[in-house]
């Protein structure tokens, strides 16, 4: 009896198979947009998965290989593309500088190398493979310095236009020095210094070239914008006559509190800043980040925000009376609804913003204690920032609250 009652032996069953691992994806190759010199050794050692210490080994290896490091180099440079972004690309290394700087130092080394063929004659008429090479080695830096300076570090956000015109000049000017340098010996030898008299003036040569290539390019870019500027403008034409038409019509139509009302206004608002906002900026100022806002509250509350700005205002997007301006729209939209104006104005004595709604209003101190978004997000960010910040009663009803920062650097957060 108890035989036939007995539990049957459980029988395991095959193990469960082990999870198979999927091929690792590695990072695409690209180079870094804030770079050494170039972002190749950054990127490839980013794709590889391995130290960048070790590529940049690697290439001064390949270096001593019949000078294949800087060929790889080169070629990685010009075929691997940057890493997408909206910012303008960085480097951390003065790469001009350092060329000028090895340039410089050739100087010393050429006129003693003059003085020791004008002492001795053995070598003043005959052909001088150290003086071909010191003219070289200093001219070839110093072109390259000029030309890097002009086609690089031009578009560079952190040097710019005055620092190209000061590393050109200084390239030029050691080119000069080279070219003086050797004449007396192109009148004494003849042919027999044109060798090294032929690099500073190929090098000068190569920095006009670089100037006219740099202004080419910009005269060519300067004309794809205004071919765009142009189809904008008519593109622009032809919505305003049928589109933005339309959804104006809607939104007077339905009212400003309607849900297709929103929507239309909302969309109106994208088209038209596609079509006369133009390109993006990395950090955008303070009446483009309160329209964007606005827009976005739009999408969320039964609210129309019209945003005005007036005079010239260096406050970016990321300052603290920007946050304010945000929390006190927030606060508008949730609270109030309907029509809401936003007033931008800037001069020499600061920066004012006015946030006026038409709701039923509020007084600051009937507030309740644990309701902090006027009390913190507005009034107590703009006096720890330097700025203050007003809240009353509108003469034609509603609530109006004012802010206000003092001039250049006093709220920039």
């Amino acid at each position: 009896m108890s035989s036939a009652l007995a539990t049957p032996a459980v029988h395991p069953g095959p193990p469960p198979p082990r999870p198979v691992a999927g091929p690792r994806t590695r990072p695409p190759l690209q180079r870094a947009r804030d770079s050494v010199v170039s972002g190749v050794s950054a990127g490839l050692a980013r794709h590889i998965g391995v130290g960048v210490g070790s590529i940049r080994a690697l290439f001064i290896v390949l270096t001593l290989v019949a000078g294949a490091g800087p060929l790889l180099y080169l070629w990685l440079w010009a075929m691997v593309p940057r890493r997408a972004g909206t910012t303008s690309p960085t480097r951390q290394a003065p790469v001009a500088w350092i060329l000028a700087a090895g340039a410089i130092a050739a100087l010393p080394i050429l006129f003693a190398v003059l003085a020791v063929e004008a002492r001795d004659a053995w070598m003043s008429r005959s052909f001088s493979p150290v003086l071909i090479a010191v003219v070289g080695f200093a001219s070839v830096l110093a072109a390259t310095a000029g030309c890097w300076a002009e086609l690089v570090d031009r578009r560079d956000i952190d040097r710019g236009g005055r620092h190209t015109v000061i590393v050109r000049a200084v390239a030029a000017g050691i080119l000069l020095v080279a070219v003086f340098a050797m004449l007396p010996r192109v009148d004494s030898d003849g042919l027999v210094a044109l060798p090294a008299l032929a690099f500073p003036v190929a090098g000068l040569l190569a920095l006009v070239g670089a100037v006219l290539a740099s202004r080419w390019r910009d005269l060519s870019g300067e004309r794809v914008r205004r071919i765009r500027e142009e189809q904008r403008s008519a593109m622009a034409a032809h919505l305003h006559d049928s589109v933005l038409q339309t959804l104006a019509l809607i939104q007077n139509t339905a009212g400003p509190s309607s849900e297709a009302a929103r929507i239309a206004r909302a969309q109106e608002r994208e088209l038209r800043a596609w079509l006369f906002d133009g390109e993006p900026h990395a950090d955008s100022d303070l009446a483009t980040d309160l329209r964007d806002y606005a827009a976005a509250l739009e999408l969320d509350y039964a609210v129309r925000i019209d945003v005005v700005s007036a005079g010239l205002s260096a406050e970016r997007a990321s300052g603290e009376l920007a946050a304010a301006a945000r929390e006190a729209m927030l606060n508008a939209a949730r609270h109030a609804g309907g029509d809401v104006s936003v007033y931008i104005e800037g001069g020499s004595r600061g920066v004012d913003v006015y946030v006026r709604d038409r709701g039923p209003g509020f007084e600051v101190a009937a507030i309740p204690d644990d309701r902090l978004g006027v009390r913190e997000s507005v009034i107590g960010r703009m006096r720890r920032a330097g700025g203050s910040a007003s809240v009353r009663a509108a003469a034609s009803g509603g609530t109006e609250v004012h802010l206000h920062v003092g001039g250049q650097g006093d709220a920039r957060g």
